[in-house]
């Protein structure tokens, strides 16, 4: 056990602690390892070695934007944290199965046999087309790939997607504009982009249009070039709108559908796009299936056994 103390009276400790010592309380969450105690004109951390010198470049990049800025944002601190621990990760074995070194540390990589195989598919293929029940992670896996792919300019922008249909709801009914009724349909991939991408870098791509979240209506008549494009809720298209979409691809893209076969929500009498694609699309070169299941969740660990009960009772 090394500690280690750091000496800050020449900078005002509000704003480098942040108001009700936030900036703290996010250095603890991405050094979980480490006692941080804050005191006056002192922070003291005492825990490992390693983990206190990772700490030590965390602090003086801290410090040095303080000074350069005059001030220290929780959006700059998170921007601080993500791209020092990757600097750190990067230089350390073990980590190549890393996809995004994403906000206060957090190692974002696949955590099932299955979601392996996405990572290893969307290698080797321009179209990958996940499914399994929620849960799984085919939504999360999808947009890390994605956001990687952008951070390696490997493509230029990212574009995700959703039918606007879910639980039957008509849009024209809801109220608000466009945008407000349209958020909570997109909203799970904002959630999983914020895990990804500190929230003032991710304002400024969506407000850039290098990362585009829209509902699938929005895909007709566009070519989508040198992007990462994922189509979300896939089981929620029609034959039409997957046809459509799948014929978006141009040069240089990689697409990924998800989808969850058991939870149609489109009218009796309207088929699947996502499951009239499985029956058509086998075989085809360049496009690989993965399918998940209760060994991939990877929420709380009930998910897994509800999902089974309710499979054992026959009930979708």
């Amino acid at each position: 056990m090394s500690e280690k103390e750091f000496n800050t009276e020449s900078h005002d400790p509000v704003t480098l602690f942040g108001n009700n010592d936030q900036n703290i309380e996010m250095l603890r969450t991405a050094f979980p390892k480490l006692k941080i105690i804050a005191r006056g004109d002192m922070i003291k951390v005492i825990g490992d070695e390693e983990e206190i010198q990772s700490f030590s470049i965390i602090f003086e990049r801290m410090l040095d934007h303080l000074s350069r800025k005059g001030n220290l944002t929780l959006d700059a601190l998170s921007e601080i944290l993500t791209g020092t621990v990757q600097e750190i990760m990067e230089e350390k074995p073990g980590n190549e199965d890393v996809l995004v070194f994403g906000r206060n540390g957090l190692l974002i990589k696949a955590r099932s046999v299955n979601q392996q195989k996405m990572v290893d598919s969307c290698r080797n293929n321009d179209l990958t087309i996940a499914i399994g029940p929620a849960g799984t992670g085919k939504t999360y896996t999808a947009v890390a790939l994605a956001v990687r792919a952008l951070k390696n300019k490997e493509v230029k922008r990212i574009i995700l997607t959703r039918p606007a249909v879910e639980a039957g709801e008509n849009l024209g009914f809801l109220p608000g504009d466009l945008k407000e009724k349209l958020d909570p349909y997109l909203q799970p991939l904002y959630d999983a982009l914020w895990d990804m991408i500190p929230s003032q870098k991710l304002e400024q791509y969506i407000s850039d249009r290098i990362i585009e979240i829209a509902p699938l209506a929005f895909m007709r008549g566009r070519t989508l070039d040198n992007a990462f494009v994922i189509l979300d809720e896939a089981q929620n298209a029609t034959m039409g709108q997957m046809k459509m979409f799948l014929t978006r691809m141009g040069k240089s893209a990689k697409f990924i559908v998800t989808g969850d076969i058991t939870q149609v929500d489109l009218p009796k009498s309207q088929p699947s796009g996502l499951v009239h694609a499985m029956n058509i699309l086998q075989g085809v070169e360049g496009v690989e299936f993965i399918m998940l299941d209760q060994n991939d969740i990877v929420r709380h660990k009930l998910v897994a056994r509800i999902l089974t009960a309710y499979d054992n009772n026959g009930t979708s």
